[in-house]
């Protein structure tokens, strides 16, 4: 995708250096960050620099191709897939990447395994691209199907929590995926985007739809039921951080709610969902997959832009205790379908799109 006219991608090698998107700014300030040292990957996943599944799983890859240029033996392999998995516990694109890499490179010559990790780093990078142009075509048909059915002049209403966006994978993203190539082929579209507090990642969401040319509002997480009552909202989608073989899609803390409501008001809810960000050992999402607690300081301030430029100010008072679980669980019989590389299907039937895992 364009930022100002020129096209990126979220994460990227050059020159022998990978750079990525810093998110941190954004939409404040586009900035780009150069990944010098194993602990710089580290700390980009962890303090979400990069954020989103998809990339988090592309980070891990290049990041394991740097130890690999660093020192190739079994010692450093093992340290860097150490460090890289403890840093965020719930996307599984994080684990699926960094296992396909110590399994690629456990079988490979230690003279040769700086080039294979960075060919495998890249593979993966590209595998992302395909599938979310992939899953945006699928999508497509669906929006294109609500269009049909709609009065001239009235568009499509279409509601997102989070940013699943591009810059939340290597590009075109999984839930806006479909919301560009909609647009691209004409569609009128408008985007409920809800904050998504405690990091307010909608922000990142309108400023690529702005820089799209889509038009969208941004919302407050409490919106989405009224707005869904009142007949504003045709169809929720939203991203997913792992989903299991049973089709429970963990997402953003507050996806949860936005699934109650659309199932209470008969509006379809689809999860846009690569297959890397499927976890087919679990197949009970609330029991089994592990809720990332984060730092108290994203709910107790929020990060804006005022007369000092980009700041941090304080919400709380100063002794309130504050909890951050950043994710939520929905379950299977609230998801309408699950939109993959593959195909549309329903949540109880995913093996049937996937038969390798079944």
């Amino acid at each position: 995708m364009k930022v100002n006219g020129k096209p990126y991608r979220s994460i990227w090698d050059e020159d022998g250096l990978v750079k990525v998107i810093d998110q941190r700014w954004l939409p404040h300030d586009f900035r780009i960050a150069t990944l010098i040292d194993l602990d710089g990957f580290a700390t980009a996943i962890r303090d979400m620099w990069v954020r989103g599944a998809p990339l988090i799983g592309a980070t891990a890859a290049y990041g394991m191709a740097h130890a690999m240029t660093t020192s190739p033996t079994d010692t450093t392999l093992t340290a860097a897939y150490d460090r890289l998995i403890d840093t965020r516990p719930t996307a599984i694109n994080l684990k699926w990447a960094l296992d396909r890499c110590r399994a690629t490179l456990s079988d490979t010559p230690e003279p040769q395994r700086a080039a294979t990790a960075l060919t495998l780093a890249r593979a993966i990078a590209d595998e992302d691209v395909e599938i979310n142009r992939r899953i945006g075509e699928y999508g497509f048909e669906i929006i294109e199907k609500i269009a049909a059915q709609k009065q001239p002049g009235d568009p499509v209403r279409l509601l997102t929590h989070c940013n699943a966006g591009w810059i939340a994978t290597v590009d075109w993203g999984t839930a806006t995926s479909p919301m560009y190539q909609a647009a691209d082929k004409g569609i009128d579209l408008h985007v409920w985007v809800d904050e998504t507090r405690p990091r307010n990642q909608g922000a990142l969401t309108s400023w690529e739809l702005g820089s799209h040319g889509i038009s969208h509002s941004y919302i407050t997480d409490n919106a989405g039921g009224h707005l869904m009552q009142h007949g504003l909202v045709d169809m929720v989608i939203t991203g997913t951080d792992r989903t299991t073989a049973t089709g429970d899609v963990c997402n953003k803390i507050g996806t949860y709610l936005k699934a109650l409501a659309a199932h209470d008001n008969g509006v379809p809810f689809y999860v846009a969902l690569p297959s890397p960000t499927i976890d087919w050992t679990v197949s009970d999402g609330i029991r089994d997959i592990p809720i990332e607690d984060r730092d108290p300081r994203e709910v107790s301030h929020v990060l804006g832009t005022g007369p000092n430029g980009i700041d941090s100010v304080r919400v709380t008072p100063p002794d309130s205790p504050v909890a951050n679980p950043a994710f939520d669980v929905t379950p299977a019989r609230l998801v309408t379908g699950l939109i993959t590389e593959r195909g549309v299907v329903a949540p109880h039937d995913l093996k049937s799109l996937f038969p390798e895992h079944a």
